[in-house]
């Protein structure tokens, strides 16, 4: 137990420390890090919903292609990459004949466009407050579900789904959420409103969290993949901010048109 702790704890710790870093950097890194994300997450799509190994390549080459576009010196944020996207949407879902398996393309390429999108924003500094608020939050709501729900415990939230999740957990996961957001408003200038909305996107990103957690239970696994030692696969790592990210997008896109 302890040494899957410390397994756990050093590529948590390195994880985050990669994502810092791509975030710092924005541009062609951070478009990297998530491109690179977003296929292996499209891997572990096709593999909940049971594909087939050349369905799930197929599925991971097509998403690539959005993904591409949307690198800073090709089409960046724009109209070719909704038509790539919906393209292929339907490639997948025509020649897989697979609906399910189709659905992973709006799945990643919505929060990679969403996190891409806040991290762009200008002033520089700005874009990286945002982008690191849309991250952060999610990091905080799992910090504080964990704790809250391991100190209170109670009633569960979603038994059938998540058996360990507790209605406890997701108002402490809410509660840390909304003190990063009032932070980072207080030290770093996020907006209050965006701040406010910080516990709306925590309750997200526990959507987020238990749809994934569906999706293994109808597949009958415990964890996405086996990529990240003692975390599982991508998809358990970044199941919240699949959700979080264009909900946070929205809303500051909704706010700066009522500015």
């Amino acid at each position: 137990m302890a040494s899957e702790l410390r397994t756990r704890s050093i590529v948590g710790v390195a994880l985050i420390a990669l994502a810092l870093g791509a975030l710092l950097a924005g541009g062609l890194l951070f478009w990297l890090l998530l491109v690179v994300a977003g296929v292996l997450m499209q891997g572990e799509w096709g593999d909940l919903t049971g594909a087939t190994p050349e369905q799930r390549k197929a599925a991971m080459f097509a998403v690539s292609i959005p993904l591409a576009l949307l690198c800073p010196l090709a089409a960046g944020l724009d109209w070719p990459v909704l038509v790539a996207g919906a393209a292929a949407f339907f490639l997948v879902a025509f020649t897989s004949r697979k609906p399910a398996l189709a659905l992973g393309i709006p799945y990643v390429c919505l929060p990679v466009t969403a996190l891409l999108f806040l991290r762009g924003e200008q002033p520089y500094a700005y874009g990286l407050l945002l982008a690191f608020w849309a991250l952060g939050l999610v990091w905080a709501t799992d910090i504080g579900a964990y704790f809250a729900g391991r100190a209170i415990g109670g009633p569960k939230l979603a038994p059938r789904v998540s058996p360990s999740k507790t209605w406890a957990g997701l108002a402490g996961g809410v509660l840390a959420a909304l003190v990063l957001g009032f932070l980072l408003h207080r030290f770093a200038g996020l907006p209050i409103q965006l701040a406010a909305a910080s516990g709306l996107l925590a309750v997200a990103a526990q959507l987020g969290d238990l749809l994934e957690s569906a999706m293994k239970r109808r597949a009958g696994v415990k964890d996405s993949g086996a990529l990240l030692p003692g975390h599982g696969g991508v998809m358990d790592r970044l199941d919240g901010v699949v959700a979080a990210a264009p909900l946070a997008a929205l809303v500051y896109l909704v706010l700066a048109q009522a500015a």
